[in-house]
C-alpha cells in the first residue's frame, strides 16, 4: 500500500469449527466477503476481537493467508502482530509479510508490561519498527494489556519512517486528543464504536471497530455522513451505534460480538476456552437490542436486512 490508511476497518472475529475447535476457514472467508461487500475499508485479523492471544503461530499464519485470498488489493489487511517479546513480535511481523498483509498492529507486552519503563517500551517499538518489513501501527489497549501507552511514548516514535499510525482503544477521548497532539502526522484510529463520531471530529482517520462485525453499515453511515459534512446524520447514526456497542462490545466482549454476528446472519460461533459462550437468555437480549437498532436477523430466504438494505451473505 502506497497510501495512508483511513476509513472503517473491521476487527474481525476468528470462527472455530463446532466439532473440532479448529479455525473454520470457509466461515472466516464468508464473513470477510460479506463485510467487504458492505463497503468497509479494511480488515484487522488476529486482533483482540480475533482471539489472537488464543491462536497458535500456525493458526495466525493460516488466518492471514485465508483472508488475503478474499481481501482485494485496494482494501487493507492489517495483522495483529503484538507478542510478549520484541523478538517474537518481529517474527510475527515477518509472518504477516509472508502472508500478504499490508501493515501490522502492535500492542505492548502484557505479562511484564506493568514493570517496563517508558524508555523500555519506546525501545521495544523502535526495534520492531526498524525490523518489520511492513508499516507499523501502535495499539493502545489497556483493558487487556494493563499497560496504558502515554502520549510521550508515541511522541518519541513520531519521526520513525516505518510507524504510520496508532489505534487507541482506551475509550478515553482525552487520551485520543493527547495522541493527536503528540503525533499529528500519524493516521490515528479509534477502537471504540461508541466514540467514532467524536474521534472523527478530533482528527481520527477512521475506526478499527469490533462493532463493525455485526453493524458495519451503521459504522459506515457515520463515517460517510461525516465525510459529506452531514453532522446531523452522523450524529443520529452514532446515537444508534453507541448503546449497542456499550452493551455488546464493552460489556460482553468477544462472546457478545460472536453472538451478535450469529443473530445478524454471519458466523460468530463458539469462543475458544477459557472464554465462555453466552447463554440463551443473553442472546435473546442481544437480539432485541439489535432489532431496536434496526439491525435484523437473517430472513427465511437467507438474506439479512440492515437499516432497510438487504445484504446477501
Amino acid at each position: 500500500m502506497n497510501r495512508r490508511p483511513e476509513g472503517v476497518f473491521v476487527a474481525i472475529t476468528t470462527p472455530f469449527d463446532e466439532s473440532t475447535g479448529e479455525v473454520a476457514p470457509i466461515a472466516l472467508r464468508n464473513n470477510a466477503r460479506t463485510l467487504l461487500d458492505n463497503g468497509v475499508n479494511g480488515i484487522l485479523a488476529a486482533g483482540s476481537t480475533g482471539e489472537a492471544a488464543l491462536l497458535s503461530d500456525e493458526e495466525y499464519r493460516s488466518v492471514l493467508s485465508w483472508l488475503r485470498d478474499v481481501v482485494p488489493e485496494d482494501r487493507w489487511l492489517l495483522a495483529g502482530a503484538g507478542r510478549e517479546s520484541t523478538r517474537a513480535t518481529v517474527l510475527a511481523c515477518q509472518t504477516a509479510t509472508d502472508e500478504g498483509a499490508d501493515a501490522v498492529l502492535v500492542r505492548p507486552p502484557a505479562y511484564y508490561g506493568p514493570t517496563l519503563s517508558a524508555a523500555a517500551l519506546v525501545e521495544h517499538f523502535r526495534r520492531i519498527a526498524d525490523e518489520s518489513p511492513l508499516p507499523v501501527l501502535i495499539y493502545n489497549i489497556p483493558k487487556y494489556t494493563h499497560v496504558a501507552l502515554a502520549d510521550q511514548i508515541l511522541a518519541a516514535l513520531g519521526d520513525h519512517p516505518n510507524v504510520i499510525g496508532a489505534k487507541d482503544s482506551s475509550g478515553d477521548l482525552k487520551n485520543f486528543a493527547a495522541y493527536r497532539t503528540a503525533v499529528p502526522r500519524w493516521a490515528l484510529f479509534v477502537g471504540s464504536g461508541a466514540l467514532l463520531y467524536a474521534a472523527l471530529e478530533m482528527g481520527a482517520v477512521g475506526g478499527v471497530l469490533a462493532a463493525a462485525c455485526f453493524a458495519a453499515p451503521l459504522a459506515l453511515r457515520i463515517a460517510h455522513a461525516f465525510e459529506r459534512k452531514d453532522r446531523v446524520a452522523a450524529g443520529a447514526a452514532q446515537e444508534t451505534l453507541t448503546p449497542i456497542n456499550k452493551e455488546i462490545v464493552s460489556s460482553l466482549g468477544v462472546p457478545g460480538i460472536k453472538a451478535a454476528m450469529d443473530i445478524v446472519g454471519l458466523v460468530g460461533g463458539a469462543v475458544r476456552r477459557p472464554l465462555q459462550d453466552l447463554g440463551s437468555r443473553e442472546r435473546q437480549r442481544l437480539a432485541e437490542l439489535l432489532r431496536t437498532a434496526g439491525i435484523a436477523a437473517r430472513t427465511a430466504a437467507g438474506e439479512r436486512v440492515e437499516g432497510g438494505a438487504e445484504v446477501r451473505s
